[in-house]
């Protein structure tokens, strides 16, 4: 017999008294959390730390990284494996990283194995971007045939600070209650004192220049078609993904000019990247002197997509807490399929008024937020998550091939990749406009 059953077949008294525990149970899945922020079990013999957030809350845990100090933005991923390309994702650099799924590390680290294109295989960059982690419960034995490492070596040997036996359920109600703060990490027998913390907020940084690469790097030299990848903090598997579907990518700094070089392209690529994209006015201005003299398809990813919007006349907005995880609804506008889709950003386009010649591409299922905007007229796209995620979906991963089939066909047909309309503003008076 069941136990659905089997209450139903007792007495009154006890339908009665499984009734009243069924709603205790509701109210407490369904209230805030009491602010107590209990002290999981943590790695024996390990230091004692303390996540502080400005806002006055104070989480102690056990370190299990490096013995060493961090202060950045305390966000949230929903993700439930990929935490080595989480971590290594440049768009988390200056955050501390909080993960809502409960045991974290029980895979290791893996080998540090390179592809064919020269793009490490299991990670997003060459090293730890993230300033920090916050777990739950970590495996302090790890299990997989590729892990060379255990995550707390990892964390050690990049100096990464680290922090188990955090209530992240509550941390993660606060987050989203008050939204994204500032948060400090610190290994030591009691919580430091706030007045003492320098609370310096990674957003007011230019993060995207620091993430970027610093000289152009090509990948894939014998590709039939030639993209210019802008990199603003770019993921290893856009580059690779794009490699995969036979382009020559040229990966160029954030600040690039390419305004005596456009002719040398077949396609735009805007990548991913971390903080605010009003920083990057240099990238704003190339995008907005190409929407007016390049004719061949030009295409944006996350932070892309953002530029690309603040580039036709849009603005952005800081969101509350933001859209970090694994299964984000999206809604194609133009087909009205909806896709599961990886994502990682704190900032969107406000798409309430759309610049003439745009509109809206995907949006976001569960709170409306833009995730993508597309020119009526020429080949200029964008989304807001990540097609090429790792871990995560692949429903999106369409779009590289698409991409790269457009550019082939643009260039097979012959368009120009640049036209000089006489009213087309030069990169200085885009600058200028940005500025």
């Amino acid at each position: 017999m069941t136990l659905l059953a089997a209450l139903s077949a007792s007495s009154p008294a006890v339908r009665g008294g499984a009734k009243r525990l069924a709603r205790a149970l509701a109210s407490a899945v369904d209230a805030p959390p009491a602010r107590l922020h209990a002290h999981y079990p943590v790695v024996p013999g390990s230091l004692t730390a303390h996540l502080q957030l400005r806002t006055g809350e104070v989480f102690t845990g056990g370190s299990f990284g490096a013995s060493t100090s961090a202060v950045g933005e305390t966000v949230f991923t929903t993700s439930l494996v990929g935490y080595p390309e989480s971590m290594t994702d440049p768009s988390y650099r200056g955050q501390l990283l909080v993960f809502t799924q409960p045991l974290v590390g029980n895979y290791g680290v893996p080998r540090r194995d390179r592809d064919q294109y020269g793009l490490l295989k299991h990670f997003e960059s060459e090293k730890i971007q993230c300033r920090g982690i916050v777990v739950s419960d970590y495996a302090t034995k790890y299990s997989h045939w590729n892990a060379v490492e255990s995550l707390s070596e990892w964390c050690e040997r990049e100096g990464i600070p680290a922090i188990t036996g955090v209530d992240t359920r509550a941390l993660v109600h606060i987050l989203r209650d008050q939204g994204s703060t500032l948060g400090s990490l610190a290994v030591g027998p009691r919580p430091l004192d706030p007045a003492a913390i320098e609370w310096a907020d990674p957003n007011v940084e230019n993060l995207a220049g620091q993430a970027s690469t610093d000289a152009v790097r090509v990948f894939n030299p014998d590709g039939d078609v030639h993209i210019a990848l802008i990199d603003c903090g770019a993921k290893y598997n856009i580059v690779r993904s794009l490699c995969q579907q036979g382009a020559r990518v040229s990966l160029v700094p954030w600040d690039h000019d390419l305004s005596a070089s456009l002719d040398q392209y077949d396609g735009l690529f805007i990548s991913n990247g971390p903080g605010s994209p009003s920083h990057c006015t240099a990238t704003i201005a190339q995008l907005r002197h190409a929407f007016a003299v390049y004719q061949r398809p030009i295409f944006g990813i996350c932070m892309g997509n953002q530029l690309m919007g603040l580039a036709a006349g849009l603005d952005v907005y800081k969101m509350r807490f933001g859209n970090r995880g694994h299964n984000q609804p999206a809604v194609d506008l133009t087909s009205g399929r909806c896709v599961i889709t990886s994502q990682n950003h704190g900032y969107a386009l406000d798409d309430s008024k759309m610049p003439a010649g745009w509109d809206r591409y995907f949006v976001n299922a569960n709170d409306g937020s833009n995730e993508g905007i597309r020119h009526l007229e020429k080949p200029f796209r964008s989304v807001q998550f990540h097609p090429e995620a790792r871990g995560g979906p692949l429903d999106t991963a369409y779009v590289f091939a698409d991409f790269v089939a457009s550019v082939r066909a643009a260039k097979a047909a012959g368009v120009p990749p640049v036209m000089q309309p006489a009213e087309a503003p030069s990169v200085a008076q885009a600058q200028a406009a940005t500025a």
